[in-house]
């Protein structure tokens, strides 16, 4: 054997190999330390090397593959120069039961060893003793079926010219995938327990006729012969492989069976010899240079058996392919009772704990279920999908769960226990012709999720105690994908709060800008979009989306960080591209920090607009995002022309800004890539399709966000998460501003524009708030007289707040400080901060804005 083998080249510059029957190594063995080292730097000895003539050259072991005997290449025989200082025997290893060769024993040699003359002998004796260890592995009854078979033929075919082997040369040049087909073909003759025949069609036109005769008289054993004619044969072939079966209705020695899974009732007719021509149209007529060999012996009773047993392992790969496509719990329910249904049972239902479809692990005590699947006929009166059930005590359903074990009712109609939860719906389902009942509890990583329950109807047989093995299984792996499926709804759920919560929940409220939004996180996993709307000074609004690259929780708190330094930066009331210069700088400086923000930060793209009421104009600037979309009150719908400039984290390239008009009723659009569907590969026709969404008049934001929506796939259709935010324009009313331009630098002029700032106050009806508005007057127009330079200009502005703007030339900021008991001065900022909502300062093209506002009742 190979162990003895091994024991005889111990020491010497030697190797045993084993290999499969496609030549795949299975075993290398070295005769010394020396000889691995060699076989690492030429290759060949790793389980999985092909010594396949075809992918490896000449070789010993592919020549005992191709010619199925005994193999010799010595040095430059061999087609690798690698071992050409080696003289390789090997020896086929056939399988007793069928003679078909099953592997390759090869032993290596160098060609000065002086055991080089006695290789072939340890080979060929290695080799026999394989086969006799797999011929004891057989059984004694196969044993005794093989001995009766061979003597039967034997006696047949004496002086006969036609013959069949146990093994043909056109048998091993089937591929693998043609002899899986014969090898079932042939369990199912087997398992029909009667004399048959079946023309199986195989790859390349090839027809094998498959030959089932009892193996003699008082065995209860069949033999299946398989021949192979020796052209394509050119009968009928039954499409999709399915056999097809050309016997006459009687056959020479009696009725011959025309469905090879028919259950005989009565004795098995009397057994002609093996190998006479008991056959076929297409066997009778193969002609010379036709090819026989045994394919299969056994017994009926063990073929129904393995049928049954392989019908069962194929239903539940099947059910293991089909069950747990996605990471959606109604769906992997959905798929276990469509899966069951018409193969397993007529009908089924899934009932799982409320807690498991929201992510979390069921509640212990709790007793109802919620009905998450069925199906079957839709006339059957289960209770419905979305329906909260709590199943009575002594329900298979509640017995179910409380022992977690399977529990089988095989006749419904005296189970009493099964009715006592609704006896009228009961009744009503007994009536549909519902019979029997299995319910198997769904449990994986010790946690019970729900039960299945599996129903028969009238004319399928009830369920027995072997099909509960079938059912556990089926309910073990369905509870596994199931169970994965509500861990990941946790962790959604989780990620998905979180990324709502640093989103906006609600937009603040603006005269001059009317917005509506929206958020849809992807299918499969949360992305990091955001967008916001932030009140900047001067009546001004700024907007925002972005879309940082990924998916989950790390994107999520990129988002964050992110949103967070918009902020921040906007309160500066930078320009937008400035704002995005600042960004990309920021992005730079987190990944330089820690670079598993590389993955997420690097290439994330934005989209910063300013919008200006008093002026109808609106800045944009954009860092690799789609641009904004335009649609004026007459409905024309336009992207206007932004430059792209690079994403953010990529630098290099100065970000620049657009100045457009957005004249009053018209509709900005800031949206993400989430908006086109991965599948719609070309980007201008989907801007286009938007495009003309957008293009109707009158609508308002919110109208328009449901139009784009509209027009999306499902959401299980959408891999990337959307934002979407519309807003309508509405430019500040002239008779709400009031502006005194070009100031002279004289602190008498101040008293005067006192008095004009309140008379300006009484009109708007703000008697309220003239004393503070007089002091803030005050107290700026004295600072740019006193430190600015250049021409001096104040503006009121009645909006939600009532804003007062001193902008002069100079670029020098003022602080507020603590001045101390004996200053002077120094207390002006002091007292503009106290009666001020908010104030501060922003730079323009030609010197600065000192702003304050405060909060007066709306107009």
């Amino acid at each position: 054997m190979y162990e003895r083998l091994v024991a005889e080249i111990s020491g010497a510059w030697a190797t045993v190999t084993l290999v499969d029957s496609e030549g795949v190594v299975l075993k290398c063995t070295p005769g010394r330390e020396q000889v691995s080292r060699y076989l690492e730097e030429v290759g060949g000895s790793a389980p999985g090397f092909s010594f396949r003539e075809s992918l490896a050259g000449t070789n010993s072991i592919g020549l005992a593959l191709m010619d199925r005997g005994i193999a010799r290449v010595v040095g430059h025989e061999h087609f690798s120069d690698s071992w050409i200082v080696e003289d390789c025997v090997a020896a086929p290893v056939h399988d007793p039961f069928s003679g078909r060769i099953v592997g390759v024993l090869d032993l290596a040699l160098r060609r000065t060893e002086a055991m080089a003359l006695q290789e072939e002998v340890m080979v060929r004796s290695a080799a026999l003793a394989i086969e006799r260890r797999l011929l004891k592995g057989k059984s004694e009854r196969e044993r005794a079926l093989l001995r009766a078979y061979t003597d039967a033929a034997h006696r047949a075919r004496a002086g006969e010219e036609n013959r069949v082997d146990l093994a043909s040369p056109a048998m091993d040049s089937l591929s693998r995938a043609d002899r899986l087909l014969l090898d079932e073909k042939a369990l199912e003759l087997i398992a029909s327990g009667q004399r048959a025949a079946a023309e199986v069609p195989l790859s390349g036109g090839r027809v094998v006729t498959l030959v089932a005769e009892p193996v003699a008289e008082g065995l209860d054993g069949l033999a299946v012969e398989a021949l192979l004619p020796a052209e394509p044969a050119s009968a009928p072939v039954h499409p999709a492989g399915r056999q097809r079966l050309q016997w006459p209705a009687e056959g020479p020695s009696g009725p011959v069976s025309h469905a090879p899974g028919a259950r005989g009732s009565g004795p098995a007719p009397s057994a002609p010899a093996p190998g006479r021509d008991v056959s076929s149209p297409a066997a009778r007529t193969a002609g010379e240079g036709a090819s026989r060999w045994l394919q299969a012996v056994g017994e009926p009773s063990a073929g129904r058996s393995a049928v049954i047993a392989r019908n069962r392992l194929q239903f539940l790969h099947e059910a293991g392919r089909r069950v747990g496509t996605t990471l959606d719990v109604i769906r992997t329910a959905e798929e276990l009772t469509q899966v069951v249904t018409g193969h397993f049972a007529d009908a089924a239902t899934v009932d799982l704990h409320p807690a498991v479809l929201s992510g979390d692990d069921p509640v212990p005590g709790d007793p109802r279920v919620h009905r998450a699947a069925v199906s079957g006929q839709h006339d059957i009166p289960f209770y419905a999908v979305g329906d909260q059930v709590v199943f009575e005590p002594s329900t298979p359903q509640a017995r179910c769960l409380a022992c977690v074990c399977p529990v089988i009712e095989q006749d419904l109609t005296a189970a009493d226990s099964w009715a006592a939860q609704d006896p009228e719906r009961s009744a009503r389902i007994l009536d549909q012709g519902i019979h029997s009942l299995i319910v198997v509890p769904l449990t994986a990583r010790d946690t019970v999720l729900g039960t299945a329950s599996f129903y028969r109807a009238q004319g399928s047989a009830p369920f027995e105690d072997d099909d509960l093995s079938l059912a556990s299984e089926l309910a073990t792996s369905a509870a596994v994908c199931i169970d994965n499926a509500r861990r990941y709804t946790r962790e959604r759920t989780a990620v998905l709060a979180l990324q709502r919560r640093l989103l906006p929940e609600v937009l603040p409220e603006h005269t001059t800008l009317e917005t509506a939004h929206r958020y849809l996180p992807a299918h499969a996993a949360v992305g990091g979009d955001w967008f916001d709307v932030i009140p900047l000074s001067g009546t001004r609004i700024a907007m925002v989306v972005g879309d940082v690259v990924g998916h989950g929780v790390h994107a999520a708190a990129a988002m964050g960080r992110l949103r967070t330094a918009v902020h921040n930066f906007s309160a500066f009331d930078l320009a937008p591209d400035e704002l995005l210069t600042h960004l990309d700088n920021l992005v730079d400086q987190m990944v330089t920090t820690d670079q598993r923000d590389a993955d997420v930060l690097i290439g994330t793209t934005c989209l910063y607009a300013v919008y200006d009421p008093t002026t109808r104009r609106c800045s944009l600037a954009r860092a690799g995002h789609f641009p904004a979309a335009l649609v004026l009150p007459d409905g024309t719908a336009t992207f206007p022309e932004l430059p792209a400039n690079p994403p953010l984290g990529l630098g290099g390239l100065p970000f620049e800004a657009v100045d457009i008009d957005l004249p009053d009723d018209s509709q900005l659009v800031l949206y993400t890539d989430g908006l086109f569907p991965r599948q719609q590969l070309d980007v201008e026709a989907s801007m286009e399709d938007l495009r003309r969404t957008l293009a109707h008049p009158g609508r308002s934001p919110e109208q328009t966000c449901r139009a784009v929506i509209e027009r999306l796939p499902a959401p299980q259709a959408r891999t990337d998460d959307l934002t979407l935010l519309v807003a309508r324009a509405h430019g500040l009313p002239s008779h709400h501003m009031a502006g005194w331009d070009d100031l002279p630098a004289d602190p008498a002029i101040v008293p005067l524009i006192r008095a004009a700032a309140t008379r300006r106050l009484n009109d708007w009806h703000l008697q309220d708030a003239v004393f503070a508005t007089e002091l803030i007057v005050t107290e700026l127009l004295s600072n740019a007289i006193r430190h600015a330079t250049g021409p001096i200009h104040l503006r009121l502005l009645r909006d939600k707040t009532l804003v007062c703007e001193v902008s002069d030339a100079s670029n020098t900021s003022p602080h507020m400080r603590q001045a101390a008991g004996t200053d002077e001065g120094g207390r002006g900022l002091f007292l503009v901060a106290q009666l001020a909502q908010r104030w501060g300062t922003r730079y323009i093209p030609r010197g600065k804005v000192i702003w304050a506002e405060q909060a007066v009742p709306p107009p």
